[in-house]
């Protein structure tokens, strides 16, 4: 099967950050984003989840701002003849030869929920269908990788999962503590996943996830997306394609064949893994993996395994209030 036939998922670029700060930017080709319509038609992108990030740059984080940017989502991403907005399982895998690829709303860090579990349920009504818990730091729900004292999650951050748990918006853990990892490993009666973070075992950084952690997503049929910012690939920042190979590998060796996915990390990144600076070139990472794997394992980590967890985490329009 040729390269430019697989479909593709990415589970998260921050292309939406990068509209809020310049609002002319041309979401169809734009020089200024890594990810764009064209990009992703040309790289076989079947559906890109689309993070609201808010960055300190604009002040507190505010639920005003996490409301600017989905409607940047809805007016320049899944306008009448941009991308499908997928929200509900019944969607996946349910589309028209020719179709646009699909989009969804991820939330990177509740910080602009303000504490308010309302404003929460507001955007699961808007669209938003996984919430990332934090970011780097603490927030009023858990503490981020890079708080010294490694804490979990507060009271507001349980009451947080217990409303995840009934309403079915899912939970991704890239960027989340170590302790609050493992907090939500036991509070959680739902798989959640990593969207964009690699293997520590091959590239030390903090972000990327141990043995372990990897380990407990694929007991609980989560779902992890290798990222391509090249600090979380290789020690040096200096990676090629073959160095993501080895993560790769090694999930594999961890039992996670059917656990791996993608999430690029684009327009959140401003260095790049050599030859895969923007979503057009998945066709040549496909060629590299098929390489050293049977096909229909390829087919998986480019679409299959994450629209599988789609299929049986999201929620069902049908049986919506």
């Amino acid at each position: 099967m040729r390269a430019d036939k697989f479909k593709v998922a990415d589970f998260h670029c921050d292309v939406l950050s990068k509209m809020q700060a310049s609002p002319d930017i041309n979401f169809d080709n734009d020089p200024r984003l890594d990810v764009t319509a064209e990009r992703l038609a040309s790289g076989g992108v079947e559906l890109q989840c689309f993070a609201i990030f808010l960055s300190t740059n604009r002040g507190k984080p505010s639920f005003e701002h996490v409301l600017g940017q989905i409607d940047l989502f809805r007016q320049k991403i899944v306008n009448t003849d941009g991308l499908q907005w997928l929200q509900w399982k019944e969607q996946v895998g349910n589309r028209l030869v020719g179709a646009p690829p699909q989009a969804m709303l991820s939330l990177e860090g509740v910080d602009g929920l303000e504490g308010n579990l309302f404003y929460a349920q507001l955007c699961f009504e808007l669209g938003v269908r996984f919430l990332g818990v934090t970011w780097n730091y603490a927030n009023w729900a858990a503490d981020g990788v890079l708080e010294q004292r490694n804490g979990g999650f507060t009271e507001k951050g349980r009451k947080l999962i217990e409303w995840c748990n009934e309403s079915g918006m899912l939970l991704d853990v890239s960027h989340l503590s170590q302790t609050g990892f493992w907090e939500l490993a036991d509070l959680s009666n739902r798989p959640f996943i990593a969207s964009h973070s690699n293997a520590s075992a091959i590239c030390g950084h903090v972000r990327n996830l141990n043995d372990e952690q990897i380990k407990a997503l694929i007991a609980m049929d989560g779902r992890m997306g290798l990222t391509f910012y090249p600090w979380f690939v290789r020690d040096d920042g200096k990676a090629r394609m073959d160095d993501l190979l080895k993560h790769i590998e090694h999930v594999c060796n961890l039992g996670g064949e059917k656990h791996m996915m993608f999430g690029s990390d684009f327009d959140g990144i401003d260095t790049w893994v050599e030859k895969l600076e923007h979503p057009g070139k998945y066709p040549d990472l496909i060629e590299q993996l098929l390489r050293y794997y049977p096909e229909d394992t390829v087919k998986g980590w480019m679409y299959e395994n994450a629209a599988s967890f789609l299929s049986a985490n999201l929620p069902s329009q049908v049986s919506k209030p």
